[in-house]
């Protein structure tokens, strides 16, 4: 993080983060970390990946010798409302002392949900943020044990629960509370072996962009700075070594990676994201389009279209410093002037895009006519936070690039 002075440092906060344990070998300390919360305990996977592997296996046999009472929920895809409702009717009574969330964003996001729900017992919906009743969170929530084993979302660090309707009234909207951060977040950089090579890239772009979008948001501090900057030199180290799957170098890629994903977590719920999260949601709602996807296609467009608007409309401002810091990190020329990395930096996000084989919108169903409906979905609360706000035609712009 080179140029950017600390010359004065505005107010900031940061809200409530897990108890963090990260490290390889990280996943057996879970039958432990459950038994600190009660012998009650529901477990949220996917529907096969970890439940094939060994590690389920011993899971259960740790539960079943602890003498604890568990009921497994799985989802599938990204989770919705009324499977998040499903799951809170059927278990309420059953006094869960803790939820264990074991998977990708989608189970963490589910299981966040459903763990802020199990004691009050009402509808995600009467919480459920632009698509809801617009009623206040009162709690309690139940502890929360979240464990990734995909490295993109973050979601292990944040108070959001993504929760999706999709089809033309689709939606994709967040319960959010602080309350809903999970107790623990234990991160084992080695439950990412069992990743395709293309979930890797499309969840290893999504924490990039996290990040990239956290750095230069309108809420970003010193704070959320060198954290997103640490996770864009560890991204930069380990993707590519954890993309190819060279195993000497993807053990060390691994956890690299691990880490840029939980730092793109806690940068987001600290300081925001931009345009491209902007246009994810509404993208998500309407379309069958995996939310990686979205920000593996879209970021280095997104990226020139903010770089040419802030050089139009905001030159001496602090975002297009934070650019160049990012391109000449990435392009590894620490020599080029801001203006050189801003335009290195979207050649080298080009690259990755066309190297990593990143679907383009239409592969997805998304034509010209549907531009319009998307613009005007993504005014949220991610648009809010980009570096300076793009006028329709450039979000138009953004999406046709990339059709």
């Amino acid at each position: 993080m080179a140029s950017t002075a600390l010359d004065r440092i505005d107010a900031f906060r940061i809200a409530r983060l897990p108890d963090i344990r990260f490290g390889d070998g990280s996943i057996h300390l879970l039958p432990t970390l459950i038994a600190d919360h009660g012998k009650r305990v529901m477990v949220v996977t996917g529907k096969r990946s970890f439940v094939e592997s060994q590690h389920w296996s011993e899971l259960v046999a740790a539960l079943e010798a602890q003498g604890a009472t568990w009921h497994h929920v799985t989802i599938e895809g990204e989770p919705s409302p009324q499977r998040v409702d499903a799951i809170v009717s059927e278990h309420s009574d059953r006094d869960i002392d803790v939820v264990v969330a074991i998977g990708g964003g989608s189970v963490l996001d589910a299981a966040k949900a459903v763990a802020g729900l199990l004691r009050p017992g009402n509808s995600v919906m009467d919480h459920l943020e632009g698509a809801g009743h617009g009623l206040p969170y009162r709690g309690p929530a139940v502890p929360l044990i979240a464990v990734p084993t995909t490295a993109g979302t973050g979601s292990e660090a944040t108070k959001n629960a993504v929760l999706s309707v999709q089809g033309a009234d689709g939606f994709k909207k967040s319960f959010r509370d602080e309350r809903l951060v999970a107790a623990v977040a234990l991160v084992d950089p080695e439950l990412l072996t069992r990743c395709p090579k293309a979930q890797i890239a499309a969840n290893g772009m999504d924490a990039f962009t996290q990040l990239l979008e956290s750095y230069v948001s309108l809420n970003a501090s010193p704070a959320t700075d060198a954290l997103a900057w640490s996770g864009m030199r560890a991204f930069c180290c380990g993707f590519w070594a954890a993309w190819e799957a060279d195993h000497a170098a993807a053990d060390r890629g691994y956890g690299q990676l691990a880490y840029a994903s939980l730092m793109s977590g806690i940068t987001l719920a600290q300081a925001g994201l931009g345009s491209v999260h902007g246009l994810a949601s509404p993208l998500g709602a309407f379309f069958p389009i995996p939310h990686g996807t979205v920000c593996g296609t879209l970021v280095a467009e997104a990226t020139s279209i903010n770089v040419a608007a802030l050089r139009q409309r905001n030159a001496g401002g602090v975002a297009l410093t934070k650019f160049g810091e990012v391109g000449r990190l990435v392009s590894g020329a620490p020599e080029l002037s801001d203006s050189d990395a801003c335009d290195a930096l979207v050649a080298t996000l080009r690259e990755w895009t066309q190297r990593l084989e990143m679907p383009r919108l239409g592969a997805y169903g998304i034509g010209h006519s549907d531009i319009e409906r998307v613009v005007a979905g993504a005014r949220g609360g991610s648009m809010k936070t980009n570096p300076l706000e793009l006028t329709d035609a450039e979000l138009g712009d953004l999406l046709t690039r990339r059709l």
